[in-house]
């Protein structure tokens, strides 16, 4: 059976996949690596970046003994998984994003991590702060000022910008067509910048991963990767 990686966004957690994993299992080996700083992982002294977490794709890859692989990868996850792809070509069969947000400046770094303030969230949207505890533990108030540097440094230097075009993988690029974080405009930029790839919007679809509804969502992944 080929390996498929599924990759959490920023914030998020392997448990988001759990209403996949029984229909991908018929067709793939099934991995749900999880990002350090999130979960039960701890935040590592140095920050946290992009590069950091294709480090550790890649590192996990090496530990599983992981080739003839595909990934997936929602929000930030989709990010990682191209950024591995493009360094890593011949162990790459396929990869979709979904949700994924490209269009990086100093600018929108800085207004996505405004939003990241622990004590805000608590104040305004406890329900999310109760979620980030029960996902991450306490450490969650030291996790979201490590991802807006995490945003911050990837404003400064995108690793994709103007690097799409050398990413061969046959890649699906999708969004849903309610996301308020990611708009379908970047979405079919780099969609039209990769040589190889296919587009998807998916209707009536929010950003968070919860949101999308499995059988759309699973059809896709069928689809795109020819399975019956």
């Amino acid at each position: 059976m080929p390996n498929l990686i599924l990759l959490h966004g920023a914030l998020g957690h392997s448990d988001i996949f759990k209403p996949y994993l029984n229909v991908l299992s018929s067709y793939f080996r099934v991995h749900t690596p999880i990002f350090s700083g999130h979960g039960d992982q701890e935040l590592p002294a140095g920050g946290l970046s992009i590069k950091k977490y294709v480090q550790e794709l890649s590192e996990y890859c090496k530990v599983n003994h992981l080739t003839d692989l595909s990934i997936f990868g929602h929000s930030m996850g989709g990010y990682v998984a191209l950024c591995y792809a493009m360094q890593n070509p011949d162990n790459v069969n396929s990869v979709i994003t979904l949700g994924t947000k490209f269009d990086w400046t100093e600018e929108q770094a800085l207004k996505e991590s405004k939003m990241l303030n622990p004590d805000v969230i608590l104040e305004k949207i406890p329900q999310y702060a109760q979620l980030l505890e029960s996902q991450h533990g306490t450490k969650w108030k030291q996790l979201l000022p490590a991802i807006a540097d995490l945003m911050i440094d990837l404003g400064k230097n995108p690793p994709l910008e103007n690097n799409f075009a050398t990413i061969t993988t046959p890649v699906q690029i999708m969004v849903g067509d309610k996301d308020n974080m990611v708009t379908i405009e970047e979405s079919m930029r780099v969609y039209r910048s990769l040589p190889n790839a296919k587009f998807a919007v998916l209707p009536d679809t929010k950003h968070p991963m919860d949101k999308v509804r499995p059988d759309l969502l699973l059809n896709l992944i069928k689809d795109f990767r020819n399975l019956s």
